[in-house]
């Protein structure tokens, strides 16, 4: 196609093309009927596609039955995309399935939810069966509409909140009778529209709905393709990439008439392309009508050199025609885009309103034209908007803007809509503009805000650089940084704060603590603990500069880097200062946050007594102050939290995780919602309520992932591990899928969150039957002795090592573990952590023979979290105290305990503790007086290992005849030895064979 591309478009229109979608795309909304079976408005028929029709076709029928709910359309330029996405949603909406079709635009990519505003403007008369689906997806669409709203839209509280928000509603209106959104040239969305596919794709809508895009593969964001490769290897996602047209499929669909050796040709140039050889066609057919015309010679030739230029060439001449009068219509139709209605086009264009009846008319007879949804004209198909809007002179283009600005403004427009045609014509200082763009940012500060971090951008370059307007361009600067910071744009944050800490004057120490802190917590999101503590101490050491206040809240940022970074007992005398300098300013708020770090320092450290003191002097200001104090206290909020929860304060921990959650939605302060969701799923965790937690952690992991920070990402994926590990059945994929990556996206750092990492990869890899892989895993995470793990975690860590020793038979170290939980646990004095040990010690006393032991010790141990409300821990207890105590001859306690173990696990949505009662289900009342007490203590699938070892069977054949790995017959058969107290295959062959 070489040769044929050097006489196709210049190089300028090659780019035109390259960033517009296929010629033979869709089917416009206003255009040629969708009825039109296998016509799309250019009037091309659907060429080929059998196969991909078919996986369509598919999907519809298994709608909410095992249907992919999202199929993803890929391709180039050219190749049918658009055009296939328009024959499934004809094919659905003639099912009686409701379709919403939506296109992202290359000019609008800052107008948050572009191409979903554009899917929801067909439900403006609101369908009777989803009532309150207007109320919803009228925060996307953003007062956008034929008429300017009445009045702005008020901004939802977080951007991860109206995601959640539209799911839902998608599913609501999906009840009836299905849905399908398609949204078009996706690779062109704006980033908040990016951020909502995301989160539909991981999070997909329950019932008969599914979304389709199209997108070409290397212009997609990476964060999108990432997710939608992800997901397709989960069978979430339908993944149909569109390949070139076969020869005869191309020549025998769109050029039938043509000599087969002419259409061989233009087939040859174009590739299978069918953008290209629509092209090529329509310009040959062009180019044989005017030789005719003019009864020029025959041609000389079947060469290609003799087709015209191309794509840009057909379309342009095509325009040629056109009046001037016309022309200016169709510029400002291409420039204005959605705001392309007939009192913006009549002030863009100064016609009246006659002559713009006249202009829309002859336009609409070329098919150049097409009425759009909500009133707005739209030209036939994106790539003529984009060659007409590069061909029209940006003098020209920029009165436009102007004029639509001016017009929009008239008619009260959102500041959003305005402010997109004030960026592009404004530039010099216009104080009603800046007001504009400073209003627009608001607007989309919680819902989009790398859309608010542009706009603020756009009032900054108006903004006059003066010593005048400094401190009102430093405060926008720092706006900017905590949009920057929240979307995801880390380092531009960071560097935006450095600038304006940099150039504060000595007057503004108030904005500069604001710059030092933000910044502090950007450089803790990035992981960059050392820069965080460096450039507090800088700061505290200008102390005859900053107010005692300014003191007290860098004070509060630099105690907060420990544990993360640096010890507890290393900043216990900067948390001392902090509180001291509160208490003499008799400032409760900083006092408050100062308790509160104590608090979570001396839990996290094992220092029960000091923790317990902090913790009830933190609750008692925080709890007597009103939530508009407490904005700048959401983050100490949620460390109290969490040092209740490690305190096992459960009730407390959650009440200030929920009210810190509140105050940071309504503040905008998305960043400390992780800390506050995991804080809650761990209490729920522990409590037993398995289904809210992995709701909690799958929206912490949403607003991770949209912030950006790795670090933060580590840690709430290792949260979110344990709750799968405890959510689902023994050896769940998933949980372990996330402990792995949690481990990889934390890197080399041995912080705090690493070693939380580390522990659930652990936990995982035990509870797969991996315990080789378990006692590594914990190994890294706390060294030899667990020492680098805080103590409130070592017993129960300690217990998972002590089963991985017994399952690979090192007694051993089970011991010696066994051993250090209970030290640990003595010194740390609280019921759930004592618990643990307790269990340590009676897997040994079972191990060593003594059922009567161990079934004292778990019986305990099951009091003990019952008093403290760990409902968890207690099923955990008594469903393995069950078959001990039918061992130790106590079979109708062994039972109960079984009973209320199950009832605890299956009322929580635990299924790791569901699995383990169905391993130790009590079995049927042996008849025989003889039976041995051990074998009433093997589970279902132990007795099955036992049985093929009597048998003679090797561990291989064993797993082959299980469907089990071998690692996992190995575990099994440990546990065996265990149980029955015999070390050798013929010892137990010989016990099975008496019994």
């Amino acid at each position: 196609m070489d040769a044929a591309c050097a006489r196709l478009p210049n190089s300028r229109t090659l780019n035109v093309v390259d960033n517009a979608v296929e010629l033979g795309g869709e089917i416009a909304r206003g255009g040629a009927s969708e009825d039109a079976a296998g016509h799309h408005g250019s009037g091309s028929p659907l060429v080929g596609r059998t196969a991909e029709l078919g996986l369509l076709d598919t999907v519809i029928d298994r709608l909410g039955h095992g249907a992919p709910p999202f199929v993803d359309i890929t391709g180039a330029a050219g190749i049918g995309k658009s055009r296939l996405m328009a024959e499934f949603c004809l094919r659905a909406r003639r099912r009686g399935v409701t379709v919403l079709r939506g296109r992202a635009a290359e000019y609008e990519r800052h107008l948050p939810f572009h191409p979903f505003a554009d899917a929801f403007a067909d439900l403006a008369d609101g369908p009777p069966h989803a009532p309150g689906l207007l109320d919803a997806v009228s925060r996307i669409r953003g007062g956008r509409a034929a008429e300017p709203s009445p009045g702005p839209v008020q901004p939802a509280a977080d951007r991860f909140g109206l995601h959640r928000s539209v799911a839902a509603r998608l599913a609501q209106l999906g009840r009836a009778g299905g849905l399908v959104v398609a949204l078009d040239d996706v690779h062109w969305a704006d980033p908040a529209s990016l951020e909502l596919l995301d989160h539909l794709v991981r999070h997909p809508v329950p019932g008969p709905v599914v979304l389709v895009v199209a997108r070409r593969d290397r212009q997609t964001p990476t964060a999108l393709t990432a997710a939608l490769t992800r997901e397709a290897d989960t069978d979430a996602v339908l993944r149909i990439a569109l390949a070139p047209l076969a020869e005869e499929e191309c020549i025998e669909g769109l050029a039938p008439d043509l000599p087969r050796e002419r259409s061989a040709q233009l087939y040859a140039a174009g590739e299978g392309n069918p953008l290209y050889f629509l092209s090529l066609l329509h310009a040959h057919r062009e180019d044989a009508a005017r030789r005719r015309a003019s009864s020029a010679q025959a041609s000389a030739g079947n060469s290609l050199g003799e087709l015209p230029t191309g794509l840009g060439a057909v379309l342009m001449n095509e325009l040629a025609p056109l009046t001037p009068s016309q022309h200016r219509t169709l510029e400002a139709i291409a420039v204005l885009g959605d705001h392309a209605m007939s009192r913006v086009i009549r002030r863009a264009t100064g016609h009246t309103d006659a002559e713009l009846d006249d202009d829309l008319d002859s336009l609409a007879r070329r098919d150049l034209v097409r009425p759009g949804p909500g009133g707005r004209m739209m030209l036939r198909h994106p790539v003529i908007r984009t060659l007409v809007h590069e061909s029209t002179a940006a003098r020209r283009r920029v009165e436009i803007h102007r004029a639509a600005a001016v017009e929009l403004s008239r008619t009260g427009a959102p500041a959003v809509e305005q402010a997109r045609h004030i960026e592009r014509s404004v530039t010099s200082w216009d104080p009603q503009a800046y007001a504009v763009l400073r209003q627009a940012a608001e607007q989309t500060a919680s819902t989009a805000p790398t859309s608010c971090a542009h706009w603020l951008r756009a009032a900054l370059t108006l903004l006059p650089d003066t010593v005048e307007r400094g401190a009102e361009r430093r405060d926008l600067m720092l706006r900017r940084a905590r949009a920057l910071g929240v979307a995801g744009g880390l380092r531009e944050s960071r560097d935006l704060l450095h600038k304006v800490i940099s150039t504060a004057g000595p007057d503004e120490t108030g904005v500069r603590t604001s710059a030092v802190v933000l910044c502090a917590l950007t450089e803790r999101h990035l992981g960059r603990y050392p820069e965080a503590i460096a450039l507090l101490r800088r700061e505290l050491s200008r102390q005859p500069e900053l107010s005692p206040s300014d003191r007290v809240s860098i004070g509060l940022e630099l105690s907060s880097s420990a544990p993360h970074n640096v010890s507890y007992p290393q900043m216990r005398g900067e948390v001392a200062r902090t509180l001291a300098d509160a208490r003499a300013l008799g400032n409760e708020l900083g006092e408050a946050g100062a308790l509160a770090v104590a608090a979570f320092g001396e839990a996290y450290e094992g220092g029960v007594p000091a923790a317990s003191a902090y913790a009830a002097q933190a609750a008692g200001l925080l709890d007597g102050l009103p939530d508009d104090d407490l904005t700048a206290l959401c983050e100490p909020l949620g460390r109290l939290g969490w040092a209740e929860a490690f305190l096992g304060r459960f009730a407390d921990a959650e009440r200030h995780a929920d009210r810190g959650l509140g105050i940071a939605r309504r503040s905008g302060q998305v960043y400390l919602l992780p800390l506050l969701l995991l804080c809650k799923a761990h209490v729920r965790i522990q409590t037993c309520r398995l289904p809210s937690a992995c709701e909690l952690a799958d929206e912490a992991e949403d607003i991770a992932r949209g912030i950006g920070s790795s670090e933060l990402l580590a840690f709430v994926l290792a949260n979110k591990a344990q709750v799968r590990i405890a959510a689902s059945a023994p050896g769940d994929p998933e949980a372990l899928a996330a402990a792995e990556e949690a481990v990889a996206t934390m890197g080399p750092s041995d912080n705090w969150r690493a070693s939380m990492a580390w522990c659930m990869l652990g936990y995982a890899a035990l509870t797969g039957g991996d315990p080789h892989r378990a006692r590594d895993a914990l190994l890294r995470a706390g060294g030899d002795d667990l020492g680098g793990l805080q103590p409130s975690m070592r017993p129960l860590l300690s217990e998972l090592l002590v089963t991985a020793a017994l399952a690979t038979g090192d007694v051993g170290s089970a011991s010696a573990w066994a051993e250090r939980a209970r030290h640990e646990a003595e010194q740390l004095g609280l019921p759930v952590q004592r618990a643990s040990a307790m269990r340590s010690a009676a897997q040994l006393a079972l191990h060593g023979g003594d059922p009567a032991g161990a079934a004292t010790l778990l019986s305990e141990a099951a009091a003990l979290c019952a008093r403290a409300g760990a409902a968890f821990w207690e099923a955990r207890s008594l469903l393995l105290a069950a078959p001990v105590m039918t061992a130790a001859g106590l079979g109708a306690r062994g039972a109960a305990m079984w009973e209320q173990g199950h009832r605890l696990a299956t009322g929580g949505g635990a299924g790791l503790l569901v699995g383990l009662a169905e391993m130790t289900r009590p079995s049927e009342p042996c008849t025989s007086a003889t039976a041995p007490p051990w074998l009433a203590s093997l589970t279902a699938r132990e007795r099955e290992v036992a049985e093929l070892v009597a048998e003679g069977l090797t561990n291989q054949a064993i797993a082959t005849r299980l469907y089990l790995s071998p690692r996992t017959v190995e575990t099994h058969l440990s546990r065996v030895f265990r149980k029955t107290d015999v070390a050798t295959r013929a010892a137990l062959a010989a016990l099975v064979a008496r019994s």
